[in-house]
């Protein structure tokens, strides 16, 4: 017995010990960053491509109020209501305090300056695909706008999902850093799988998850359930999406379908900030939907309604 219990002793500090070194949080790799020269014409281009202003402005702002970066949106899911912080650059409630290593490690590691994992509304699984020059530039056109003193809202996520420790086993087994679509592609292609699938990160709205809250790769932009309830979001696959290029250009920058429609729900928020990006750069956005593999969405339950477009 006394084996026994000295053999289970020593199989829980060996669990322990694995969950400690599984669940730590990660660093990043900055040695590089310092010698990056800021941008800021660049950093803009990040600003509006990555989307920041959709989370992290008040909901339904406007003009000069979408660079006032004071959070509050609430996200919900199945695993509790998630709230935008504030990433203006306000010494005391956003990220005005920040290094450039604290945003790097925010981006690509998903950790704050704390040493605490960030839960995964947060997309920086696609983030951590960030090229040097936009992190860098990003970082430093942030810390141009507007200072917004407020404090960010607590998320409210029940046990055991409020174990932010958990989170590291949760990044070990999904966060694939690795491009989804693959091969031999052209510039244009190149472009375009960086704007949707890092800068973007439209997989994390157009994507199904799994019971974890992993995306499901092999259904990839196929469409999704909405989070708030309301239907579906739509696949951005060609069997789902069998707009011409230029007709998927027109939407992303003017707002309107091919039958005259127009953009609705949180797509709208979208389709501003993409409007602020070169034409270039959409119609890459534009051939990387073309391009990737046809997968047919799931049929929606019955009682489901439908989301409206976008």
């Amino acid at each position: 017995m006394k084996t026994l219990s000295l053999v289970a002793g020593a199989a829980v500090l060996l669990g322990a010990a694995g969950y400690w070194a599984l669940t730590q949080p990660g660093r990043a790799e900055t040695a590089g960053l310092s010698q990056v020269t800021p941008d800021l014409a660049r950093g803009e281009q990040a600003f509006f491509a990555a989307g920041c202003a959709s989370c992290h402005a008040a909901k339904d702002a406007e003009g000069p109020d979408r660079l006032k970066l004071g959070g509050g949106q609430a996200f919900p899911s199945d695993f509790g209501t998630f709230y935008a912080p504030n990433i203006s650059p306000d010494r005391e409630t956003g990220i005005g305090g920040w290094d450039l290593a604290d945003f790097a490690r925010a981006l690509r590691n998903g950790v704050s300056p704390e040493g605490e994992h960030y839960y995964p509304a947060f997309p920086y699984t696609a983030y951590a695909g960030m090229t040097d020059a936009d992190l860098v530039s990003l970082f430093a056109y942030l810390r141009e706008l507007p200072p917004v003193s407020r404090e960010s809202r607590p998320h409210d996520v029940a046990f055991p999902f409020s174990v932010r420790r958990n989170l590291g086993i949760w990044k070990a087994m999904f966060g694939n850093k690795s491009y989804t679509l693959q091969g031999d592609l052209d510039p244009e292609l190149e472009r375009g799988r960086y704007l949707v699938e890092v800068m973007g990160h439209c997989a994390e709205c157009h994507t199904p998850r799994n019971l974890l809250g992993g995306l499901d790769r092999g259904r990839w932009m196929a469409g999704a359930p909405d989070p708030e309830g309301r239907g579906r979001i739509p696949g951005l696959t060609p069997a789902t999406l069998d707009w011409s290029k230029e007709d998927i250009v027109y939407f992303l920058q003017a707002g309107f379908t091919p039958d005259y429609d127009t953009v609705g729900g949180s797509m709208a928020s979208v389709v501003e900030n993409l409007a602020q990006l070169p034409r270039s750069d959409v119609a890459a956005i534009a051939a990387y939907l073309k391009a990737i593999a046809p997968v047919a969405p799931e049929p929606a339950p019955a009682s489901s309604e439908q989301a409206p477009e976008g």
